[in-house]
């Protein structure tokens, strides 16, 4: 299965076109944000245009709690989740709670965060790690996601 894993978008609406354009033009079919939407408005573009499925979880600047919750209609959650996609097992965060204990802890096949905007992708103790980097480009200047596909257990980072 191929999944995109997308963080810290921070209402830049720009890039988050370009983002749903690149994988409404490939074979995704889940999008996993970690966090850091910002506005219902963000999250409506992101809902309105995806062509797959989604799943998120609440980011430290998520403020509009009640906003968020009834334009996703439910599909972002306070962190840190645990989904069970494609057969992994899967513990999703926004803020690096625990990442590593996580991963060694052996009951995750993938653990995914954001909140540092920085791109870490690596494998400890058998779990792929990934923080994709950040959608909105305002802290690095590079607006990035991660294309996770779990059947070869490869991990891409696209540039938007």
């Amino acid at each position: 299965m191929k999944i995109a894993v997308v963080s810290d978008s921070h209402d830049n609406l720009e890039k988050i076109e370009k983002f749903v354009e690149m994988v409404n033009a490939e074979d995704i079919e889940l999008v996993i944000h970690c966090g850091d939407f910002v506005s219902p408005f963000s999250v409506k573009l992101f809902l309105s245009k995806l062509k797959c499925d989604f799943v998120g979880v609440f980011g430290n600047n998520d403020g509009e709690v009640g906003g968020l919750l009834k334009v996703s209609g439910g599909l972002i959650a306070k962190q840190p989740i645990y989904r069970e996609i494609d057969g992994e097992r899967f513990a999703i965060m926004h803020e690096p709670l625990f990442v590593d204990s996580l991963a060694k802890s052996g009951d995750f096949d993938y653990v995914l965060y954001g909140h540092t905007h920085e791109i870490d992708t690596r494998v400890l103790n058998g779990c792929q790690i990934v923080n994709p980097g950040e959608l909105c480009g305002y802290l690095t200047g590079k607006s990035t996601f991660a294309i996770l596909d779990t059947s070869q257990n490869l991990v891409e980072i696209r540039v938007v």
